[in-house]
């Protein structure tokens, strides 16, 4: 009975040692953006910001002095996010507007309001995004997961973009992860789970769509003063992580939380370097890590222009987007 308490404590050790040299690992390549630029006279929205990275994204903007418009969907916890960013930047500039990316109404009737009280807009975080849903249909037809992490998305970006140009230098920066490398392929005929559903794979091909919008958005807009990136958080200690963990393996969640994973504040770290760092003043269409560029870590499927201006047109579409232009 002692050689197995023996041997239990030595493997016990041996795993404790190997989870600290890879917290120490992890630690040690968190990017962090130390950028001083200041944002008085911005205007940003942040979508899904009164939770997770979209907040801390907020906050920060917040203390750089924009006028920060936090997009949510939930009104009580959007303005409960923005009297936290009051209190703690003493910035009154921070507001709540409402929107619901899975519904293209909701989108429209945002932009509508949007417009009638802004004249500017200088940075848009297409932050927002769902995970580990069952299959659920919007009013309009669409799958809940899909609208809310592009097409609702797409819409937005498109809608304000004649304030972008305007407003120009100005950024688009997308959220996107490093699931899009698990993506099979975008299957073009099942966009709306007509055919069947797969709760990771239509997380994963949203990821992906992520980085070919923003590509081909950077195409079309080339020479515009609007600039477009990407990026991958890095795992993120959120509610959105704990979602998309299987349910066999959630009560290991909190073990990878302490372990792997950033904090929230962490986490919004490359959403912030890509929206204000002047290091990548006119870059457009680039994939980040770590508050650095890491097109290396980005599939070949999310490099594919053709598959990007097809995603493109049938997004038109879909959205409505092709009737107003």
């Amino acid at each position: 009975m002692d050689i197995v308490w023996q041997i239990l404590i030595a493997v016990f050790i041996v795993i404790l040692t190997a989870l600290v040299i890879l917290k120490l690992y992890v630690e040690s390549i968190k990017g962090k953006c130390t950028s001083d630029v200041d944002l008085s006279g911005k205007v940003a929205i942040v979508t899904g910001a009164n939770t997770g990275i979209g907040f801390h994204t907020a906050l920060d903007f917040a203390r750089r002095n924009a006028r920060v418009i936090l997009a949510c969907r939930d009104l009580v916890k959007g303005q409960m996010a923005v009297d936290k960013i009051q209190e703690e930047t003493g910035n009154k500039n921070v507001l709540v507007m409402k929107l619901d990316l899975s519904l293209m109404k909701s989108v429209r009737e945002f932009v509508k309001l949007f417009e009638e009280k802004e004249t500017r807009l200088d940075i848009l975080v297409n932050n927002a995004g769902m995970a580990g849903l069952p299959l659920t249909k919007t009013e309009e037809g669409f799958e809940v997961m899909f609208a809310t992490n592009h097409f609702g998305h797409f819409l937005l970006t498109n809608l304000l973009m004649d304030l972008l140009k305007k407003s120009q230098p100005s950024r688009v920066v997308n959220v996107s992860s490093l699931a899009h490398n698990w993506s099979k392929g975008i299957d073009f005929e099942n966009l709306r789970a007509e055919k069947d559903y797969s709760i990771h794979n239509c997380y994963f091909d949203t990821k992906l769509a992520n980085i070919l919008f923003t590509r081909e958005l950077a195409r079309r807009t080339e020479w515009t003063g609007v600039t477009t990136l990407c990026l991958h958080p890095g795992p993120v200690n959120t509610k959105l992580l704990h979602d998309a963990f299987n349910p066999v393996l959630k009560p290991l969640h909190p073990i990878a939380a302490a372990c792997f994973v950033k904090t929230p504040e962490e986490g919004a770290q490359t959403s912030i370097y890509c929206s204000i760092s002047k290091d990548i003043e006119g870059v457009s269409g680039k994939y980040y890590v770590d508050c650095k560029e890491a097109e290396e870590q980005s599939s070949e499927m999310s490099k594919d222009m053709g598959v990007a201006k097809k995603l493109w047109e049938i997004s038109e579409q879909y959205t409505g987007l092709a009737e107003n232009n």
